[in-house]
């Protein structure tokens, strides 16, 4: 089987037009990605909650969150990444300039060809330009995939917390990276 090719996704700041579709692809990646760990009723409960299409756009509304999408030539979104200001977690709490780094997701047909690293970095550069000093985020223990591709942008761990999917508390790693 054939390498996957580099994607020319292009990278764009997300509007109110794309809740839809990042609605659709973070319901999609997250029930892949964890959907095998809870009940489908778990499941379910916390993509209505995270993914349905108003709490999108809430995303999107939100002054306090940037989101950008990787955009087909075509005009479908196969990533989007957002970037959170103002949040915290106890093993962060005492450091200075910190923003949250809260979802990279990108589309299975997408894997392996440098997208999730380019919305990272465009976040990445944004918190820069906002004046942040360290980026911070929560991965699942389990996910080993993305705990290596953090740990290959610079990232370490720090701490952990309680991660709630619909009743079903799991626990993520908190890692952090200066900027």
């Amino acid at each position: 089987m054939a390498a996957p090719q580099k994607t020319s996704a292009k990278l764009r700041p997300a509007t109110l037009q794309d809740a839809a579709q990042v609605s659709k692809l973070g319901a999609s990646v997250f029930s892949t990605t964890f959907g095998h760990s809870v009940t489908p009723t778990q499941l379910q409960s916390y993509l209505d909650e995270a993914y349905s299409i108003e709490a999108t756009i809430k995303d999107l509304s939100d002054p306090n969150k940037d989101m950008v999408v990787a955009e087909t030539d075509e005009g479908a979104v196969v990533g989007f990444a957002l970037l959170t200001r103002g949040s915290s977690e106890p093993c962060v709490e005492d450091v200075s300039d910190k923003v949250e780094l809260q979802r990279i997701y990108v589309d299975k047909s997408c894997h392996g060809t440098g997208l999730g690293k380019r919305l990272a970095l465009e976040l990445e550069k944004t918190a820069r330009e906002q004046g942040f000093k360290h980026i911070w985020l929560g991965v699942w223990e389990d996910n080993h995939i993305a705990q290596k591709f953090y740990e290959r942008l610079g990232y370490k761990v720090v701490g952990d917390h309680d991660f709630d999917i619909g009743g079903d508390i799991q626990t993520d790693h908190i890692m952090i990276k200066d900027l």
